[in-house]
């Protein structure tokens, strides 16, 4: 009789350790699930934006200095911001948002504003009667 009251002690405490500890394996799992898989997405996305940077992007940095982008090295790229050409060299990781310089070279956007263009110049001749 002693040994099923040592083996009932023993499994309550295994019993209660358990839902001791569960609740807080439960709560670090929803938090890594709501803030790190979402902040590691981000990053993700931010890192291929700051790479994808090219000469003539328009980038906004971090600090909010607008400007194009005049020439790109390694790990740090020069900024030029107003008319008067002043040039500032930063860090890639100093890249907020970048813009990218539209050369027309998109085949799609050009059909597309042809059809627009002359769709609007259809519309606009007056009707004969």
């Amino acid at each position: 009789m002693l040994n099923f009251l040592e083996t009932s002690a023993a499994t309550g405490t295994a019993a209660s350790l358990l839902v001791t500890v569960l609740p807080l394996l439960v709560v670090i799992v929803v938090l890594y699930l709501i803030m790190y898989l979402p902040q590691k997405k981000q990053d993700k996305k931010d890192a291929e934006m700051r790479a994808s940077i090219e000469i003539g992007d328009e980038v906004t940095t971090i600090g909010g200095v607008i400007g194009r982008v005049a020439a790109i090295k390694d790990d740090t790229f020069v900024l030029e911001t107003t008319s008067d050409r002043v040039k500032i060299r930063f860090r890639r990781s100093a890249i907020s948002s970048v813009e990218k310089l539209d050369m027309g070279n998109d085949k799609d956007s050009k059909k597309d504003s042809k059809k627009d263009a002359k769709k609007d110049a259809k519309d606009s001749t007056p009707a004969k009667k």
